[in-house]
């Protein structure tokens, strides 16, 4: 198995309703299979907000499921990414339905504590963007406050944001660097016109975690090579950086439902890029 490099979870399973990315509730347990078959030995869990009680993660008997799967099959889940934050930020919400949603988060905390998942995405992206000042204020206050649960629970919040490389600097400095930290999305990066380097050397040493996937300029995700990342300059300015964490593959999806053959396509490009680059 390759180090370091996994996958999204839901990558091997087919698409619900078109989307790109969700819960695969029909087929979570089929991945850790499918994830030790072809050599993957890394899963990115995710969790949305409908039914966010009710996913394996949440409960204790599908902490039971997830324990004997990564076992049985040697696949470990390092890292969550929290779409139900995208979903339903509770830095955009007041009264009782904030309350609501920050007590999700804590539930979200402990049940990965249980689990060892040591890393939680928080995409500030979409419909979890910073819109204005109030809001930056909620999210800081929110998650200074529970910082020394994360410190004592050795868990990480790691930001997935559209800010520009300076604005994301300035907010990244804001918070202790033991218990928060970055997810790189090159994909978005691409997406928003951003210089992968100028990113990478510029808060580099803050980045715990990868997310590889290609987009257009201003538009939607397309399969590796075929958008506007600089895979090259990436690769690169990561060596520089002297980055060791995960690259999770959260790429296109296939277009005739070949969602394996794609995902260990995009695993043997990934794989090559590391060698030539010496990462």
């Amino acid at each position: 198995m390759t180090k370091n490099i996994g996958f999204m979870q839901g990558r091997f399973s087919p698409m619900d309703d078109g989307k790109i990315q969700s819960f695969p509730w029909k087929y979570w347990q089929n991945e850790f299979a499918l994830a030790s078959k072809h050599n993957f030995d890394l899963i990115e869990w995710t969790i949305d907000q409908h039914k966010i009680m009710q996913n394996p993660l949440m409960t204790e008997d599908g902490r039971y499921q997830i324990k004997n799967l990564s076992n049985k099959y040697k696949v470990n889940i390092p890292s969550v990414t929290g779409d139900c934050f995208m979903q339903s930020p509770f830095w955009k919400f007041f009264g009782d339905e904030k309350k609501s949603r920050i007590n999700d988060l804590l539930r979200l905390v402990f049940a990965c504590s249980d689990l060892g998942i040591r890393m939680i995405v928080i995409p500030l992206v979409d419909g979890g963007s910073i819109e204005n000042k109030d809001q930056l204020k909620s999210l800081l206050d929110v998650l200074n406050e529970i910082e020394h649960k994360l410190k004592d629970l050795d868990l990480k919040i790691l930001f997935e944001s559209d800010f520009n490389p300076k604005d994301l600097k300035k907010f990244i400095d804001q918070f202790n660097p033991e218990v928060f930290g970055i997810n790189y999305d090159i994909g978005n990066s691409a997406s928003l016109g951003y210089n992968h380097q100028e990113e990478l050397l510029s808060y580099g040493k803050n980045i715990y975690n990868i997310h590889i996937k290609d987009r257009v300029l201003n538009g939607e995700t397309v399969p590796l090579g075929e958008g506007h990342a600089d895979f090259s300059l990436f690769y690169k300015s990561l060596r520089e950086v002297n980055y060791s964490g995960n690259f999770i593959l959260q790429t296109a999806r296939s277009i005739n439902g070949e969602h394996a053959k794609v995902l260990i396509k995009y695993k043997k490009m990934t794989e090559l890029c590391l060698k030539e680059y010496g990462l």
